[in-house]
């Protein structure tokens, strides 16, 4: 799960599927439980269904940039103008149209949604206090005539105002003189690679990630090992060389508990709730059991070979070759844990003593996510008791063990100006320092506790004494990095040199209107809901069979996240429109294609 916890908050607060508060329960929509810490920083949400019931002939933008604007916290409508602001504010974020929503009415649009007082038009109204500061021209003049209307505007102030101040404040080379800095120019194009055809299959989009030539190999490698098992341990006479048709089965068997959440595959034989006689007369249960015995991506370890994946490490490759061949990102990503915690229904239900008997996972599970779709781009895996220094059992929570994990993560995302996302673990200035070298930038949240802040201010690190009022925030340049203090319930510190420090963002809180922050804050929050987000739809389709090899459950995540990227791939593609499937529905029509049944009608 994301693990960027905004203190003193867990991030994911929606756990066991219940409603936090009576304002979101009629909020409707799948985006309508939000995160606490993005609670604290003002995240808003689409408005409910029946907003869009009682104007039908809104258009979605429209109605999300009313939803997302004043409108939402204080009852409003917002004029003309500020809409078509918003839309250039949507825009500006990078965050392109929703593909998280099911079939039907499609649910264009992000679950964070607001604009800022800089992006408005000339004839919108500008609050007093709100505005942005105007940019520095270099003159020292009016540099100075800039930090002091800044800490006028933040309740500070004015630099110069106690003797040996500047001198304070500069220590470090960090100083309050801010400057404009100049947003990275994506130099890519973002979007699929290959464009599907209308009646493209969902077993075609599948293949994108998982061919028949990696299906293939699973057969051969799974009778090369039962070979060579039943040499060592005694023949079976039971057995018989699986095909690629059995194959694509037992994986469609797999995929049914992505769906059909029951504890063990083997419930789809049985006489119980999970059962399944439809999909259960392709195959018999003896036979499932035998090919599940020996499977196998790799059956032998080769005598070079020392790393503890090296069963699933040629399908992670395959996987890889297929995201990067399949899709290009946005500019904006984010580096985070996905969601693949046990099934929180199954939690509920289990005793303490069934929980004590599930072994805990041996590895650690990262990403690089495009916040724009939700496509994960980049799978990292790390084994906890790794042999070498760099085991996550010696680091655990360390800077250094997570640094290494972002620069695996984005050793392919050199010189295009991506802007990176991350979290309070990873955020470092060394680390973005060093990837600005390679034309990667970043907006990461700082946490004294978690993050590297070495080269950082202290104090900026530390709390002012003085009461804070909502909105107030204090910012620090060294070079093109900027160090964001900003109170909001708490004090939130962000380390970024992919947005500019004089330019103003907004947080719409549902009760309180606007408040003012730094664009880097904006940015953040968006994306961070977005992938908040992904994680409560998509999460709940991880394939539930828990083996007790660490490889194999390795496989299975990595197969649950090619059939989420194989959906985001299908809804972007002219087959949706011919089709429509919600998620549900593609992983129905996936599985009875792996088992070849005739029947093609969805069953939701």
């Amino acid at each position: 799960m994301l693990s960027w916890s905004l203190p003193p908050m867990a991030l994911h607060a929606r756990r066991g599927g219940g409603e936090r508060g009576a304002g979101r329960a009629g909020s409707g929509g799948p985006g309508a439980c939000l995160p606490e810490p993005l609670e604290l920083l003002g995240c808003c949400l689409r408005p409910a269904a029946a907003a869009a019931a009682a104007e039908p002939g809104r258009g979605e933008r429209g109605m999300m940039a009313e939803g997302g604007g004043l409108g939402l916290g204080l009852g409003l409508r917002l004029p003309p103008s500020l809409l078509e602001a918003a839309r250039c504010r949507y825009e500006s974020l990078q965050i392109s149209d929703d593909v998280f929503g099911e079939s039907g009415p499609d649910s264009s649009g992000n679950p964070f949604y607001s604009t800022s007082a800089d992006s408005r038009s000339a004839s919108s109204h500008d609050e007093e206090g709100d505005a942005g500061p105007e940019l520095p021209t270099g003159a020292a003049g009016q540099a100075e005539e800039e930090r002091g209307r800044a800490g006028a505007r933040r309740g500070r102030r004015p630099k110069g105002g106690a003797p040996g101040q500047d001198e304070q404040e500069d220590e470090g080379g960090w100083s309050q003189a801010l400057r404009d800095v100049p947003a990275p120019r994506f130099k890519d194009s973002c979007g699929p690679t290959r464009k599907m055809s209308p009646t493209a299959s969902v077993m075609d989009f599948f293949q994108l990630f998982v061919p028949d030539n990696v299906l293939k190999n699973m057969v051969v490698q799974t009778n090369m090992y039962a070979k060579k098992y039943q040499e060592r341990f005694g023949s079976d006479d039971a057995w018989v060389d699986v095909t690629l048709t059995e194959m694509k089965a037992f994986l469609g068997y797999m995929i049914s508990t992505s769906i059909h959440h029951c504890e063990s595959v083997l419930s789809i034989w049985s006489s119980g709730f999970y059962s399944n006689k439809s999909i259960a007369l392709i195959m018999t249960q003896t036979r499932f059991e035998k090919i599940l015995k020996y499977f196998h991506i790799v059956a032998f370890r080769s005598s070079q070979t020392t790393h503890g994946l090296y069963k699933i490490q040629p399908f992670l490759d395959s996987l890889q070759n297929g995201f990067d061949s399949t899709f290009r990102p946005s500019q904006t990503q984010v580096l985070h844990e996905p969601l693949i915690d046990e099934d929180p229904i199954f939690i509920a239900t289990c005793t303490e003593r069934e929980l004590r008997k599930r072994k805990k996972r041996k590895f650690s599970l990262w990403v690089r996510q495009c916040s724009s779709t939700g496509f994960i781009c980049q799978i990292y895996v790390h084994l906890k008791e790794g042999s070498g220094a760099d085991g996550l059992d010696a680091l655990k929570n360390k800077p250094q063990l997570h640094s290494m994990v972002a620069k695996s993560l984005c050793q392919n995302a050199s010189g295009k100006n991506y802007i990176i996302f991350t979290g309070p673990s990873i955020t470092s200035l060394n680390l973005f320092e060093e990837f600005e070298k390679q034309e990667i930038y970043c907006c990461g949240l700082l946490s004294s506790r978690k993050s590297d802040c070495t080269g950082l201010p202290p104090s900026m690190l530390n709390n002012p004494d003085a009461p804070q009022s909502r909105g107030q925030y204090r910012i620090k340049m060294k070079g093109n990095m900027s160090l964001i203090c900003w109170y909001n319930k708490g004090h939130f510190r962000f380390l970024t040199n992919a947005y500019s420090p004089v330019q103003q963002g907004v947080i719409i809180k549902r009760k309180s209107g606007e408040i003012p922050c730094p664009l880097a804050v904006e940015a953040f929050a968006a994306h961070l809901s977005y992938i908040c987000r992904y994680d409560d739809k998509y999460s709940k389709y991880f394939i539930s069979h828990k083996p007790n090899k660490t490889w194999q459950q390795v496989f299975w995540f990595a197969v649950s996240i090619a059939i989420n990227n194989a959906y985001i791939l299908y809804k972007m593609s002219d087959a949706y429109h011919v089709t429509r499937y919600s998620r549900a529905q593609f992983s129905e029509r996936l599985i009875k294609e792996l088992l070849g049944l005739e029947d093609t009608s969805p069953s939701h």
